[in-house]
């Protein structure tokens, strides 16, 4: 029966590939496959994952090879124990903002390792929809981006556009090629006016006006406006800082840009930047000053730096359950003040001398926690800018410190409501009370028990929630989890080649 079934699911994509013009190699290239493991498929010679037919489905956009309506959800059985070691994947953040920075560039850019999300795809159909050519190369998630000589604005995918928050970020490359254009509102929700104008302040010295109208950005450049004093932002954040220095990468004078973030993903657009032939100054500290040119034309390859936040992930993965993993090449320039945190905390580990990124620049280690006691801190735990504690990184001490004895003060000082989600750690036994929208109190420690929980709709908070689940006794269910794989690839098939029981499942 097994063999029958997977005969006619083989057969079904069959049908759709040729419908939809492909050849099996290039399915493959979309899958990030083989051409031989396509035809294992299409014959009915290879076990399909969940995850694959969903993959093939969007390939293929035919809900043929869907298996049943709706969201995916998961099902975790625990409590776990974890073992061996798992390597870090490439930045997200850094991902997204290379892919909007690939438009600065009228060659080809080769990104090496992009970590393929559900965000990266919804970018990648924006990029296509204007006529931009994306390929990927191998198995090992190479991807390959070459632009149009002129860009079909008005074909936007506006669907695509408005389920990535990362569309903010084709202003500053944008206000170059157009002279006018409109972009859909960014991220399927709402961005107030206090979180849009940083950006529009940052861009308004390279002579960019926006009005919002009808669910849209409408954006015009005065050609005639240059800076001509520092540029200092109003806001010390990423993607503020990236569009700011997109727009100053073709700007063909000297911009300095103040108060700029020196965050991980734009370090990484910096050096991206130099490859192109940019010359940024100051890179990790909060003043760059950026020489740009009036045409870039070349073709680069780049290899974005791994994912620090992804690597706290992990790290609170073996804590919680108090296992010891070994978590290869860990951005550790971007993961101090965690550590040192965690120290305070009782937290014990073994860290491998530095080496570096395939950047040339990001110091890495490999980090091995131990199974420790852990104690409340004697202060708040609360994030800065880099150097500081992460915003990103700050949800995960939540589970840690229900885990730890005594009670911790959590302060998430920058995010009206993200502090709310994380009382839903109580649905599984925690003691967290929200003392306002901004800070938690945790006290431990904690029992976890199985329950059925909605995923939050905050990528981090979800994640905590997963966490938590692996270490909760009995049996969990994770619901509407397209969040968390807007952010993390394979997260769960990781973990479970860790130990972990989790089972991807829809309803049908």
């Amino acid at each position: 029966m097994t063999e029958d079934y997977l005969g006619r699911i083989g057969n079904l994509i069959r049908d759709a590939r040729k419908h939809r013009g492909l050849t099996q190699q290039q399915l493959a290239d979309l899958l990030g496959t083989s051409q031989s493991a396509v035809n294992r498929i299409e014959k009915g010679h290879q076990n399909l994952s969940l995850e694959m037919l969903a993959r093939i489905g969007a390939a293929l956009d035919s809900e043929i090879v869907s298996l049943g309506a709706g969201p995916t959800h998961l099902r975790i059985t625990g409590p776990t124990k974890l073992s061996g070691t798992i390597a870090v994947k490439t930045s997200k953040n850094a991902g997204v903002a290379l892919l909007c920075a690939s438009l600065l560039n009228k060659g080809r850019t080769t990104l090496r390792k992009v970590a393929r999300i559900e965000e990266v795809n919804r970018l990648i159909e924006v990029l296509e929809s204007l006529g931009v050519q994306t390929r990927w190369l191998n198995e090992d998630n190479d991807l390959e981006i070459i632009p149009p000589a002129t860009l079909d604005l008005s074909n936007i995918d506006e669907a695509a556009a408005r389920r990535t928050r990362s569309v903010i970020m084709f202003l500053g490359p944008l206000l170059h090629r157009e002279d006018e254009f409109a972009l859909p509102y960014a991220g399927g929700c709402n961005l107030g006016e206090r979180t849009v104008e940083p950006h529009l302040s940052a861009l308004r010295p390279f002579g960019l006006t926006v009005k919002t109208t009808d669910g849209s950005y409408n954006a015009s450049v005065n050609r005639a406006i240059e800076p001509g004093k520092p540029i200092v932002l109003t806001e010390r954040g990423d993607t503020v800082t990236e569009n700011a220095l997109m727009a100053a990468a073709l700007h063909p004078g000297t911009t300095v840009i103040r108060n700029a973030s020196s965050n991980y993903m734009v370090q990484d657009l910096c050096f991206y930047l130099q490859k192109l032939g940019v010359t940024v100054e100051g890179v990790g500290t909060t003043t760059l000053t950026v020489t740009g040119l009036r045409e870039i034309d070349v073709d680069v390859d780049y290899a974005p730096s791994e994912d620090p936040i992804e690597a706290m992930s992990l790290l609170a993965a073996a804590i919680v359950t108090e296992s010891e993993i070994t978590i290869q090449r860990v951005p550790i320039e971007f993961m101090e003040i965690e550590l040192a945190t965690l120290e305070e905390m009782g937290l014990r580990y073994d860290v491998s001398a530095e080496y570096l990124a395939e950047n040339g620049h990001t110091r890495l280690v490999d980090l091995t926690p131990k199974p420790s006691r852990l104690r409340a801190p004697l202060d708040k735990i609360h994030p800065l800018p880099f150097p500081g504690l992460n915003i990103d990184n700050l949800p995960f001490f939540a589970v840690i410190a229900a885990v730890a004895e005594g009670q911790t003060l959590l302060h998430d000082w920058v995010y009206e409501n993200r502090a709310i989600y994380l009382t839903e750690l109580t649905k599984l036994g925690g003691n967290v009370k929200l003392l306002d929208p901004h800070r938690v109190l945790v006290e431990g420690p904690t029992h976890f028990s199985g329950t059925e929980i909605v995923c939050p709709p905050a990528l981090r908070p979800a994640v905590v929630i997963l966490l938590a689940m692996l270490a909760s006794k009995g049996t969990s269910v994770l619901r509407s989890t397209y969040v968390i794989h807007r952010g993390y690839e394979d997260l769960a098939e990781r973990l479970n080649e860790l130990g972990a029981n989790i089972v991807t499942f829809r309803d049908i």
